[in-house]
């Protein structure tokens, strides 16, 4: 049975059960021939049989219950009346199609069987205009023809034994009795139940956890070793039973690829293709509710490879390719997390013209266009509003898809990503958790309150203590960053963003986290633990908030609410929505975007601002004092297996103020000629400023001096003082 098609094995506990009510049915039909309702049931349960014994190739099976089908389709339109030798036919009929289902299950085909007689007799059955005759005293081998007779006659068993009746009758095939009263190992392994009693019973699991944990926590405060020790049982039972349950709600993601093939066939024919369906780790498993929540964006993405993806026989051949697409399904777990992929091998997504399309349509600016890679071109498809069709059909056009697929995705806890490269082909890349029910968590404090952040949007915790929690975290377009690895990192306070008092303390707790494919910190007050935590869903009354995704009842019984992180994000400015706005902004002001720079706002010694154009700043550097030397008289520091010369603007331009502090902010950039790094005092913002109409400065070192939030800033000239600064040294 390991080894049996997971259809096959679903058709044969449905038919058993169904063979199981069908004597209940037959036997009260036979009390009540006029109830309708009955023998609308036993139809419909014969038809169900024959139609997908049909599908699965069981030809025998097919024949035999077609021809009851047909006498029960009379019985149910009124014109024959159910009678004896009509219930007996139809347990027959029963009795048949269980041995056949039993062979299947033993050896995967039906049998050699003859079962004309039984076939002949539901047919007499069917063509009598009066109520049939009782059938003769028949012969127990199946195999054996009867005598001629000018009536067919059955081998017909009664109805199921009682008290007063005998066993029915056995049939025989392959020599391997059957009797109707075996066994099934596929149905005695298998119990039905309703999906309802389940999400009860997951609810009541859920509860148990929530009394574990506060069991846990008395535990803790009580030096009793019993008492421990009989917790430590609790725990380890509770957490069984929790993985059971859980495993009771888990369904193969087979469940939902099994339509994809039909639906692939029927949108390639619609659109001249010829499209073919793979799929590996269908039997992955996840939860019933991501099950739920993941069918109509898979199934978005799968049209849309074989609309968008897939290319025509005749461009496949002119590219060389085979005639036939393909597209792959896979999937399979990875870090607590279910991957998802699904690959095609079409005409790949051509970034030129998703930034063109773009602009078009006004998401972006033509400049922003300009900057991006091909990557991030690529996920502009991501965008509301956004399609490359030309003209709008029932199939895609409308710019309506691919953002509701990423705002499903994300609302369950997944992420989305998208690589793609011409004529080979695109990949969709999803991660989602395996279920939602009970979760592990991070558990953060912000002005006295408790808050659950999903332990699978963690990436790390940093904490800042000292001169580093004072002077670590700067500010770039009136944004917190904190420079992590050499990589600015944005900065979210909770507090901010939740309306709560800010508290300063000696030491700054930043948790990590991932929302929309980009990392940024979470400020927090204090860090606690990470903890099992059961998801309680808000209430309608709450359902709008946007930086919440639930609720949690803690150990001590008080309630901490369930951190949103991509709310979180767009509320602190730092996800999608605050690009999006940045980018109508930019729209909006198409004169000034033409004619403005961007500028890095700088402080040297002694308070003097000054700027460096953003597009010749390669990275921002901190070096320890003592790493400052001398090579030919010029400083340097040792940068990247060689010599970094620096600049210092304060001595460079005369500044009676001299450098303080134990740290050396360095302004890097990086040209064709070689890198220089511009000592500076602090790092200020980022702004943009009209340079062109600006004055242009007689004093050498700089291009020009313009007023910046209110204050006179001076922009550096920066290829002239990199090449003074290269003369005397020698990388």
């Amino acid at each position: 049975m390991a080894e049996m098609d997971e259809v096959l094995r679903e058709f044969l506990v449905e038919s058993y059960e169904n063979m199981d009510r069908l004597d209940r049915d037959l036997v009260a039909l036979e009390e009540r021939p006029t109830d309708r309702e009955i023998l609308g049931s036993i139809f419909r349960t014969i038809h169900t049989i024959k139609g997908t014994c049909g599908f699965l190739g069981f030809a025998r099976l097919e024949k035999v219950t077609h021809v009851g089908e047909n006498l029960l389709a009379r019985l149910r339109d009124g014109t024959l009346t159910v009678d004896a030798p009509i219930t007996t036919a139809l347990l027959a009929l029963v009795d048949a199609v269980r041995a056949m289902l039993k062979h299947i299950e033993a050896h995967g085909n039906e049998g050699v069987r003859d079962d004309a007689a039984l076939v002949a007799e539901l047919v007499r059955l069917n063509d009598a205009s009066t109520p049939s005759t009782p059938p003769v005293a028949i012969h127990s081998a199946p195999s054996t023809p009867a005598a001629p007779t000018p009536t067919p006659v059955v081998d017909l068993p009664a109805p199921p034994p009682t008290e007063a009746t005998a066993p029915a009758a056995t049939s025989v095939v392959h020599g391997t009795s059957a009797k109707s009263g075996d066994d099934s190992k596929v149905s005695d392994s298998n119990v039905r139940v309703d999906v309802g009693l389940l999400d009860k019973l997951m609810n009541l699991v859920g509860e148990l956890v929530l009394a574990r944990n506060q069991i846990l926590q008395h535990a803790i405060a009580t030096r009793d070793g019993g008492f421990a020790a009989t917790t430590q049982r609790l725990n380890l039972i509770t957490t069984e039973l929790q993985e059971g349950v859980m495993k009771t709600r888990m369904q193969p993601i087979g469940n939902v690829w099994n339509k994809f093939p039909r639906v692939v066939r029927d949108l390639a024919v619609l659109c001249g293709k010829q499209v073919r369906v793979e799929m590996e780790g269908k039997e992955t498993e996840l939860d019933r509710t991501i099950i739920e929540a993941i069918k109509d964006p898979l199934t978005h993405i799968v049209r849309n490879s074989v609309d968008h993806g897939i290319e025509t026989a005749e461009e496949r051949r002119r590219k060389g390719k085979p005639q036939e697409g393909r597209i792959l399904l896979r999937a399979y777990h990875e870090g607590g997390q279910v991957n998802i992929e699904i690959a095609d091998d079409g005409g790949g997504v051509r970034a030129e013209r998703v930034k063109a399309k773009a602009v078009e349509k006004g998401l972006i600016t033509s400049e922003a266009a300009a900057r991006m890679s091909d990557r991030e071109a690529v996920t502009l498809i991501f965008l509301p509003g956004f399609s490359t069709a030309e003209k709008v059909t029932n199939v895609s056009g409308r710019g309506v898809g691919m953002d509701v697929v990423k705002t499903n995705i994300e609302k369950i806890g997944g992420a989305v990503d998208v690589t793609s490269r011409p004529d080979a082909g695109t990949t969709i890349r999803i991660k989602i958790p395996l279920t939602l029910a009970i979760i592990p968590a991070l558990l953060v404090g912000c002005d006295g309150e408790r808050f659950a952040i999903p332990q699978a949007s963690l990436l790390e915790l940093v904490r800042l203590d000292g001169d580093a929690a004072t002077w670590g975290i700067e500010s770039i377009r009136g944004t917190p960053v904190y420079r992590l690895r050499g990589n600015l990192l944005p900065l979210v306070r909770l507090n901010t963003v939740l309306g709560l008092p800010e508290r300063r303390g000696d030491a700054v707790n930043i948790v990590v986290l991932q929302a929309d494919g980009r990392p940024f910190g979470l400020v927090v007050d204090a860090i606690s633990d990470t903890e099992e935590i059961v998801v309680k869903p808000l209430g309608k009354l709450l359902k709008g908030l946007p930086c919440y995704a639930g609720a949690a009842i803690m150990g001590d019984g008080k309630v901490a609410l369930i951190l949103d992180v991509l709310g979180i994000a767009r509320a602190g400015r730092v996800g999608g929505d605050s690009r999006d706005r940045a980018a109508r902004q930019e729209r909006e002001k198409p004169a000034k975007a033409s004619t403005t720079t961007s500028l890095l706002l700088v402080a040297a010694a002694g308070g003097r601002r000054m700027a460096v154009p953003l597009d010749l700043v390669a990275r921002l550097e901190e070096f320890p004092r003592h790493a400052l030397e001398s090579a030919a008289g010029r400083p340097v520091v040792q940068y990247r297996d060689g010599l970094l010369p620096l600049v210092d603007l304060a001595e460079r331009f005369a500044s009676d103020a001299p450098q303080t502090g134990g740290t050396l902010r360095v302004v890097v950039h990086h040209g064709p000629e070689g890198a220089v790094g511009f000592i500076v005092e602090q790092i200020l913002d980022i702004v943009d400023v009209d340079v062109a109409s600006a004055k242009p400065a007689k004093v050498p070192g700089l291009r020009a001096s313009v007023v910046v939030l209110g204050r006179v800033t001076d922009v550096l000239d920066v290829p002239a003082l990199v090449q003074g600064a290269l003369e005397t040294v020698e990388i």
